[in-house]
């Protein structure tokens, strides 16, 4: 197997750090060539909380992958996410400089900056700058206006901006263990390249990636993120509705969430009992197992109604025919699709990752999307190429092309 145009992508969430590395596969697919995954510590919601331990846990985690790749990461494409995290649409405009009018790619960079011309607090950094799409002398509808002829060009972009300390302790968590950060990359944005399909994109798709402590959401129309969110539920608070309601440790509330949860309990047996361990007594608890799905119902639906009332803010709800894709790893709940479907009256279905091969059997499902889709974001739109060296001699990157206009990574330096 070729080792060239290889890269790094660490995923670094509430729950787990993961680290992938990988290269094109010649047929459309990722080849996932080493994988390393470590439980997260020092994490919370998505924001580094401890240095030390966070550190730590990112060093197992990109050790892990180098193991299993044969290679020495020197630098990856990093998630971020958070509350710190907010977007705004704004319009930037320009007039074509060359005397024949033909668009040319310098005057889309001229514009994409124009439209970063925003008022942002010195406490915050633009982390993306997006294009919704461009009017080209009052024409729109412009997926592409480069070789076009006009006068005028305009952009409707969406900016994600984020706070420079907590985009600071994130590059300083990877910087620590060695690895030079080559982008940080908005998880919603990362998941859809795993999950969504084109057509979802394009006539209108709501996107939740349901993690540990968070859950990230983004609205795509025509192709293109036109509103972005973070809701502050995700699986862990599913697992400690269940420690106070079953009186149960931590772990087993989670393996009983992962066992018998149901988000319909009227799906579940109301006569069928579990063995739960409890506190308190060294004796497990005998209890009925619908009485899980209930306690997991209830957090079920104040999800979902945080997620309801977000995408009805954003004025989008119902330009959305292709519904609700879910992700993330409590997306695997039995029943949350069905359930979701009926409470927000639209398609829904549950996705993982797709078009990926090699080492797959641990990341081949939904809490791996935002992961796989950050090694995807690096190999599509990476611009000087990943800093990966084999172990075993010779390079594994040998470069990228110019970064994608539509999508620039502005790091604090």
């Amino acid at each position: 197997m070729s080792t060239g145009n290889a890269v790094a992508a660490i995923d670094i969430g509430t729950t787990k750090v993961c680290t992938l590395v990988g290269q094109e596969n010649g047929i459309g697919g990722i080849e996932v060539i080493g994988v390393g995954v470590s439980p997260s510590r020092g994490i919370s919601k998505g924001m580094i909380v401890d240095l030390g331990e966070a550190t730590e846990a990112v060093r197992n985690s990109v050790e892990q992958a180098e193991r299993s790749s044969g290679s020495k990461i020197l630098s990856a494409y990093v998630s971020i996410t958070g509350n710190h995290i907010s977007s705004v649409n704004h319009r930037g405009a320009v007039t074509i400089s060359r005397h024949d009018r033909l668009v040319s790619q310098e005057d889309v960079d001229r514009v994409l900056e124009a439209a970063k011309v925003i008022n942002v607090a010195n406490s915050r950094e633009i982390l993306h700058v997006l294009p919704r799409g461009y009017i080209l002398d009052n024409q729109s509808g412009v997926k592409d206006p480069v070789g076009l002829h006009g006068y005028r060009l305009d952009v409707e972009a969406h900016i994600i901006t984020g706070a420079v300390t907590s985009i600071q302790n994130i590059a300083t968590c990877v910087q620590k263990v060695g690895v030079e950060v080559e982008a940080l990359v908005f998880e919603p944005l990362v998941s859809s390249e795993a999950v969504l399909t084109e057509e979802e994109r394009e006539i209108g798709v709501l996107l939740a990636d349901i993690g540990g402590g968070t859950t990230d959401t983004a609205v795509f129309i025509n192709g293109s993120i036109w509103h972005a969110s973070m809701l502050p539920v995700g699986g862990n608070h599913l697992t400690q509705d269940l420690v106070i309601g079953l009186r149960a440790p931590l772990l087993a509330a989670e393996n009983a969430k992962v066992l018998y949860g149901h988000s319909d309990p009227s799906m579940v047996d109301p006569d069928e009992e579990v063995e739960i361990e409890s506190f308190g007594s060294e004796r497990k608890r005998v209890l009925k197992k619908r009485r899980i799905s209930e306690i997991v119902r209830a957090r079920v639906e104040e999800l979902l109604e945080l997620l309801a009332d977000d995408v009805r803010k954003s004025g989008y709800d119902s330009v959305l025919p292709a519904g609700l894709v879910l992700t993330g790893g409590t997306a695997k709940l039995r029943g949350l699709a069905e359930v979701a479907s009926e409470v927000l009256n639209m398609p829904v279905r549950v996705a993982s990752p797709r078009d990926i091969y090699g080492l797959v059997d641990s990341i081949n499902n939904p809490a791996y999307s935002t992961s796989v889709g950050l090694l995807i974001w690096g190999l599509r739109y990476g611009h000087n190429g990943i800093k990966v060296t084999s172990e075993r001699g010779g390079s594994l990157s040998k470069g990228f092309g110019r970064l994608l206009s539509w999508a620039r990574e502005l790091l604090p330096t």
